[in-house]
């Protein structure tokens, strides 16, 4: 067996775990991708406009584009696919509808609300330039719209369809496995005694879609180090997601797993409360393993710490800062260990909910956020928040 791993040493701080995992959670290689397979990843590389948009002068509006002032006599009519074939006068207009290129010589857009018509003689105020779009007015050819990093969210993708684009280049969603472990679990009903009913397994899909991650099948393993070691080497993910075998009894195999597939340890447990014995690790072929507290709020705790920012990284995503609020009251600090407590963010800043064992999903189902609580002597009045949603961004309070 491989001796990759030293025997445990000093836990990492909560802050350094997170910017670790970040860190270890290289961007994946771009691809290209359709519009319809786009939407919630992020560009690879900048939307740069092949051409102006609009690429000549267009109607605003369903009505009459007219040359000078009223009143003016219609010489024609474009439909929407319609090329103009009159050149306006002073004193003559056209009709047009909504997205019509114009007629050389076009001052503004009468509505057809607005105006008067009295045969083939049109009159109606309006200012000049109104109701016409410039040829550019958008952008101009060879001018950078979107930034690479930009999430593609649908108004992106109707963008750069209006450029004349039918795929991107982005960074893919990362795919990722989970391996749920330990003799005791059972996946429906209630438990019995000594039993108990998982509930780490059915957070980790939505989890995941709200991460911009791929759920791929999970597997569900007994308490067995060679099956853990199978399904290990046989992932096929970006990052492997453990359960349950992430600590040092003598059921938790994860450690003595990924040392037999000389992976390399880059967090082995964060000071943290809860989610101490949470843990990272590097396979020789680049995929990361993110092993995750048999406690369900612990679990939650370390996926967010750990599985949430190289995620992130693998997105082509900068780890998000994390703003902070008044805590009234304030709340007691551990003295080696950063605390994570659920809270509700309101006007008055962030409230605890309570019910925040490592083994109760209660408080973190009604929360908005945890409250991260730096270690130190005295009570916090302040704290910082992490949403709890992996798909909301920190907001100000």
């Amino acid at each position: 067996m491989s001796t990759a791993f030293a025997p445990p040493t000093t836990s990492l701080a909560w802050d350094a775990a997170r910017e670790r995992a970040h860190a270890a959670g290289h961007p994946l290689p771009a691809q290209s991708v359709p519009l319809a397979s786009a939407v919630g990843t992020v560009l690879a590389a900048p939307v740069v406009a092949p051409a102006n948009v609009p690429p000549v002068d267009r109607s605003a509006m369903d009505g009459y584009a007219v040359c000078g002032s009223g009143p003016w006599t219609i010489v024609g009519r474009i439909d929407v696919a319609g090329v103009p074939s009159v050149h306006l006068r002073d004193g003559e207009a056209c009709a047009v509808v909504t997205g019509t290129a114009v007629p050389p010589g076009t001052t503004a857009v009468l509505p057809d609300e607005d105006a008067v018509l009295d045969g083939h003689l049109l009159a109606g105020t309006l200012r000049p330039g109104a109701h016409v779009r410039r040829a550019g007015e958008e952008c101009s050819a060879g001018e950078e719209l979107l930034p690479a990093g930009t999430l593609v969210r649908p108004a992106v993708l109707g963008l750069v369809a209006t450029l004349g684009l039918d795929r991107l280049p982005v960074r893919p969603r990362p795919r990722v496995a989970a391996i749920v472990t330990g003799n005791e679990l059972v996946t429906e009903g209630a438990p019995g005694p000594g039993r108990v009913r998982d509930a780490i397994g059915p957070m980790l899909p939505g989890l995941l879609a709200r991460a911009g991650a791929d759920a791929m099948p999970d597997v569900r393993l007994p308490d067995s180090r060679a099956l853990l070691l199978e399904a290990l080497a046989d992932a096929d993910a970006d990052l492997v997601l453990v359960s349950g075998s992430s600590s040092a009894g003598p059921a938790d195999h994860l450690r003595p797993a990924l040392a037999a597939l000389d992976a390399e340890l880059l967090v082995d447990g964060v000071s943290c409360r809860p989610g101490h014995p949470q843990a990272l690790a590097q396979l020789p072929d680049g995929r990361l393993v993110v092993g995750l507290p048999g406690n369900p709020f612990a679990a939650l705790v370390a996926f967010l710490t750990l599985a949430l920012p190289a995620i992130t990284a693998m997105r082509g995503e900068p780890l998000p800062a994390l703003v902070a609020a008044p805590v009234p009251g304030g709340l007691p600090r551990h003295a080696m260990s950063t605390r994570l407590v659920p809270v509700h963010v309101g006007p008055q800043g962030a409230v605890p909910v309570g019910h925040a064992g490592s083994a109760m999903l209660r408080g973190a189902a009604v929360a908005d956020a945890l409250a991260v609580i730096d270690p130190g002597p005295a009570a916090a009045i302040a704290a910082r928040l992490l949403p709890l949603d992996p798909g909301a961004r920190p907001w100000g309070v």
